[in-house]
């Protein structure tokens, strides 16, 4: 079963007519399914639920295993403590939150009949709008194996490939610095999507050279990243030391307007990622060269890894900033080395191959279609496919629709490089 249709029963309400129960036999009276969250975080936020007698409000996550939650470290990350039921199909195991409380669960009980479930997976890819979006759906839901294990790889490999023309560019901005640039591309992704833009600005508009001088000091740090931002800064010693700074390095903040602030959680605002960043930038001098050094995904994710920044942020930065830059890197190597076979940037793929896969909705919607998602190489081969094929209709030159085009008339398929 997909995750999506029983996000979809959830939703609906189709368990109504069945009795719920916790999986130690508990009985359950579901008041509001919640409000369907599609950013990051549990599934749905504002839930209420009667457990035994007892009113609950908070967030609900939906998996079809409930070993699912640790699939997804969903145990190290704070911002699933307020899961006040954790709804799935097989109560495979019990889960706890990363305080070490056990999560309530519940093995949604829905009509199981297979054509019944059939008809509703079509209304839950209607309501996410898959069909539209990706157009052989349909031959992907009746043959998955349509996208191969080989059309995945070069989808990862061309996904890197465009994320080392931006490192180029951005090289030839720093004059060849690697260390300057990533510091541009790590402050971009710290805005995690929403204010990557702003938080690129203010990465251009405030020299590392100024930032390392100072780098001892997060007080110093802060100031400076916080009155670069544009922000009103609350804190007056703050305030006063950036104008200091301000005037040392003759500085010019960004226009504060460009950051986004509606609708954005406590942990994700803009302030908090900006002192996040700075504490990033006092810990850890020439993050670049430790970043190229390191070959352990463990010690990659210990470099970032700090308080109040969830395990999914961290992996976001990895996949993200960390490592396109060593595949960039070993591209370079490999370009200027006589053995090249053996200097192929093959370590950041295997580095990808061991972060979680992204969860957000275009991975949902191939998940929908069959697709196996094991892990960032895979999510990141998908969402190529996605934004650089499906998006701009370019079926022909994608090998699933070169397949479906050739085997609907009948024609031997030639071999694919």
């Amino acid at each position: 079963m997909p995750e999506i249709l029983l996000h979809y029963i959830w939703e609906k309400c189709l368990w109504a007519e069945f009795p719920q129960y916790t999986t130690d036999g508990k009985p359950i009276e579901i008041i509001s399914v919640g409000e369907h969250n599609r950013n990051a975080g549990p599934d749905y936020s504002h839930a209420r639920i009667r457990i035994d007698g007892r009113e609950w409000v908070g967030n609900i996550e939906i998996h079809v295993h409930a070993s699912d939650w640790y699939h997804h470290k969903h145990h190290l990350d704070r911002a699933y403590d307020n899961v006040i039921l954790h709804v799935v199909r097989d109560a495979d195991k019990q889960v706890f939150n990363s305080q070490g409380e056990a999560i309530p669960q519940c093995a949604l009980q829905y009509p199981n009949d297979h054509d019944y479930l059939s008809g509703l997976l079509a209304d839950a890819m209607r309501m996410d709008s898959a069909e539209s979006r990706i157009g052989c759906a349909k031959q992907l839901l009746d043959d998955p194996l349509l996208l191969t294990e080989g059309w995945r790889r070069l989808l990862l490999r061309k996904r890197l490939d465009c994320k080392c023309a931006s490192i180029k560019r951005l090289l030839d901005i720093t004059h060849g610095s690697w260390e300057h640039a990533f510091y541009i591309s790590l402050a971009r992704n710290f805005g995690f999507h929403t204010n990557s833009v702003p938080f690129e600005e203010l990465a251009i508009a405030t020299p590392l050279s100024a930032l390392r001088k100072h780098r001892d000091n997060l007080f110093q740090l802060t100031a400076i990243l916080l009155g670069q931002s544009g922000l009103p800064i609350k804190d007056a010693d703050l305030a006063r030391e950036y104008e200091f700074l301000r005037t040392k390095f003759s500085l010019m903040p960004i226009d504060g307007s460009l950051w986004k602030l509606g609708r954005i959680r406590p942990q994700n605002s803009p302030e908090r990622r900006i002192r996040q960043f700075a504490n990033l930038l006092h810990r850890s001098e020439f993050l670049f060269s430790k970043v190229i050094e390191i070959n352990d995904i463990k010690a990659l994710a210990e470099l970032f890894a700090q308080e109040g920044l969830s395990s999914a942020s961290v992996d976001i930065l990895l996949i993200n900033t960390v490592i396109p830059y060593k595949y960039a890197y070993a591209q370079m190597v490999a370009a200027g080395s006589h053995d090249k076979k053996d200097k192929e940037p093959v370590m950041a793929i295997q580095l990808m191959e061991q972060i979680p896969a992204e969860d957000n909705t275009v991975i949902r919607q191939w998940k929908v279609l069959g697709q196996q998602v094991r892990n960032a190489a895979d999510s990141q081969a998908l969402l190529h496919l996605y934004q650089n094929y499906c998006q701009h209709h370019e079926c022909v030159n994608c090998e699933v629709g070169y397949r479906i085009f050739f085997e609907q008339r009948q024609l031997e398929l030639p071999f694919l490089q």
